[in-house]
């Protein structure tokens, strides 16, 4: 026998009171007189008898009465026969799964709600300790304390679903550093009661358990089911205008064993239902659908897809946003002003386009950084730190396009060039114009440029050009001279692009400026140069980058949705700000999938859609057995089988609490109370 509280038995001194009342009998005598003392004596002597036999049963009954209530506090059990027993004198930390994979059902009972009620059954067993605690995924700060079993049962009425997923790890990690600031005498044990989904439980092996703490594994019996998701959405170009037919393509996933057929998805656009399809999904595949659509209005879009599956409904919307017709920002730098003005004659005539024209010389490197497209147009020698602000530049993703003057340096250009890809740089002295070939109608970057007619007239009728310098093969070829010379060459550079031209535009070099196929051209080095949209991001993306313009110092972004408002923590390094998206109870019951207005000074600068993380949706689980072979070589970690109706409770309390015995004894010390009562009024 073992005692949960040993301490009581120190009430056991307590059994010396009676004992020294009955020895020494401190009650006071008083002689009475009588005429026949010889009767009176033989009364007496048969009394005396009677009466010390009296006094040792109530001495006994008080003194068992004291041990029994002395014992009842101490709580004595019989140990467990099982070798992962409760130490019920350290802390008992129970962690419960709530997260959005728990809205799941069974029986027509949701996951979550099945492990709750399990969970209050347990707290029956501990009805009368006081070191108890609670974990779900929001890692609140009311679950820093240690509470009694009635405080938890209360507060298991009020949790409801998180979108915020734990690894096991990170739970057993949140649990141990919890118990470290309680100091308790005893082993500690730990419940987890989850449907342990395999793509939010993490690597198992990963979890190094403290073999002094008793880990229980509780799992709900999940079965893997169909459920269908939006995966992502994405444009089939960089940017999408106003009035003209526009195609998004959306990923759809199944995460079940079984055919998803004639799903029918619902594209609004501000809330308006704006287009439909519908797709079959593969068992454990995916399926991309199709919409065309069209926008009225610039500025941002708020998009959704929507579709019905059941039960699992929380991944039933994906949220995104659209910026119809950006502004795409194009800075000219020259090094003398051009005659024909070419280039803002293409750009300053399309509302698409903000135009911007420096010298060489007066040219803000801040400009650089805040444009899309930088043409580089007749500089005949680079210097200061244009080069290296131009470098940077397309290395983190902007799009450079460069024109050669009419007598290029080829040492000065051959270092500026050679640090974004192109290499061998040599000028060459101007010959005669030279015909184009024909564009390769099957290079991506034609693919929308020309109609079918531009094209036959190309045939007939191409202009020509006179090179000044020449390179090696590097990156893609897109125009070409008919002597197989490069005449305008894409290379990659880090994330951005580089377009080189063989020749200036001046007619004295040709007719590509005069011809119909260089609007097209720089219209698509334009459009190629804007990023492409990002539509959405997940809450478990730390941090998300957002693109602002002209980021002042100091200031401060807040997220805004409806009425509540939160300051994520956040930093900008150059025009991109990164914001840290709180997780967990720091979310609040703001942070749910939807819109949200980035907003500064009260001025909302962009709107950005956040979705649940994709992993919550794949609704695959671990089985009891194949928990019990991850944790084979431990010990402490006990693996139940089954968690519906009253079985756990009862097959853990017989398993590994023992049998309880402080209610025997309290009845015990009632009953030896009752002698006493007895003894004393009734034995005269």
């Amino acid at each position: 026998m073992s005692f949960l509280f040993p301490s009581f038995l120190w009430g056991l001194l307590a059994i010396s009171v009676p004992i020294a009342v009955h020895i020494f009998n401190f009650r006071r005598t008083k002689k009475v007189y009588f005429t026949n003392v010889a009767f009176l004596k033989a009364v007496e002597t048969q009394t005396k008898s009677i009466r010390q036999i009296k006094h040792w049963l109530v001495m006994a009954a008080r003194i068992l009465a004291i041990a029994c209530l002395a014992f009842a506090f101490a709580q004595p059990f019989i140990p467990a026969e099982s070798n992962v027993a409760v130490d019920r004198r350290g802390i008992t930390s129970l962690y419960l799964d709530n997260s959005l994979s728990m809205e799941s059902e069974l029986n027509n009972k949701r996951y979550l709600d099945i492990a709750t009620g399990r969970l209050g059954d347990l707290l029956g067993l501990f009805k009368n300790a006081t070191s108890l605690q609670l974990v779900t995924n929001d890692f609140s700060a009311q679950e820093q304390g240690l509470y009694p079993a009635e405080k938890l049962r209360d507060r298991l009425t009020t949790i409801g679903l998180s979108g915020t997923p734990r690894t096991l790890e990170q739970v057993y990690k949140r649990q141990e550093n919890l118990m470290a600031r309680h100091s308790q005498s005893g082993k500690n044990q730990l419940f987890w009661f989850s449907d342990f989904q395999k793509s939010t439980a993490g690597d198992l092996s990963a979890v190094q358990t403290d073999s002094t703490n008793q880990i229980f594994l509780v799992p709900v019996q999940a079965e893997a089911e169909k459920n269908v998701f939006v995966d992502s959405a994405w444009l089939n170009t960089p940017f999408i205008r106003e009035l003209q037919n526009n195609i998004l393509f959306v990923k759809v996933s199944n995460s079940g064993n079984r055919e998803a057929r004639n799903v029918v998805l619902r594209l609004s656009l501000d809330n308006t239902q704006a287009s439909t399809a519908s797709v079959n999904v593969p068992a454990n595949g995916s399926a991309t659908a199709k919409f065309n659509f069209n926008l009225k209005g610039k500025g941002y879009k708020k998009g959704q897809i929507t579709f019905d599956d059941f039960p699992v409904t929380f991944d039933n919307d994906y949220y995104f946003v659209l910026n119809a017709s950006p502004l795409i920002r194009v800075l000219h730098v020259y090094g003398q002003k051009p005659e024909g003005n070419y280039i803002e004659n293409v750009y300053a005539n399309d509302s698409l386009f903000t135009l911007r024209s420096f010298s060489a010389q007066n040219v803000d490197p801040g400009l650089i950084k805040n444009s899309d497209l930088v043409v580089l147009e007749g500089v005949t020698q680079l210097s200061g730190t244009l080069p290296q602000d131009l470098q940077d530049f397309v290395r983190q993703g902007g799009s450079l396009a460069v024109i050669p003057p009419a007598a290029p340096s080829a040492d000065n250009y051959s270092r500026f060039l050679g640090a974004l890809g192109i290499t061998g740089l040599t000028a060459e002295k101007a010959q005669a114009p030279l015909p184009l070939a024909v564009p390769d109608r099957n290079n991506p970057f034609f693919s929308d440029v020309f109609e079918e007619s531009m094209r036959q007239e190309m045939n007939l009728n191409l202009p020509a050009a006179s090179p000044v310098w020449n390179w090696a093969k590097a990156g893609q070829p897109l125009l070409m001279l008919r002597n197989g010379q490069t005449y305008l060459n894409q290379v990659l550079a880090g994330s951005g692009k580089t377009y080189v031209f063989a020749a200036p535009l001046n007619q004295e070099n040709g007719n590509v400026a005069q011809h119909a196929i260089f609007v097209p051209v720089m219209y698509k080095i334009a459009a190629s140069s804007v990023r492409q949209q990002r539509t959405s991001y997940t809450f478990d993306e730390n941090p998300i980058s957002l693109t602002v313009d002209k980021p002042k110092p100091n200031s401060v972004y807040k997220l805004r949705r409806n009425k509540t408002e939160i300051i994520p923590v956040q930093r900008v390094a150059g025009n991109q700000l990164l914001l840290e998206i709180p997780q967990g109870d720091q979310a609040g019951d703001g942070l749910t999938a939807g819109y949200f207005e980035l907003v500064l000074d009260n001025k909302t600068e962009q709107i950005v859609a956040l979705n649940h993380n994709h992993a919550e949706s794949k609704l695959q689980y671990y089985s009891p057995d194949e928990l019990r072979a991850a944790f084979s070589g431990k010990k402490n970690v006990q693996v139940f089988d089954r968690i519906d109706d009253d079985a756990f409770s009862t097959a853990f309390q017989q398993q590994n609490m023992g049998i309880n015995l402080w209610k025997y004894f309290l009845y015990a010390a009632l009953f030896f109370l009752l002698v006493e009562i007895v003894l004393i009024r009734f034995w005269k």
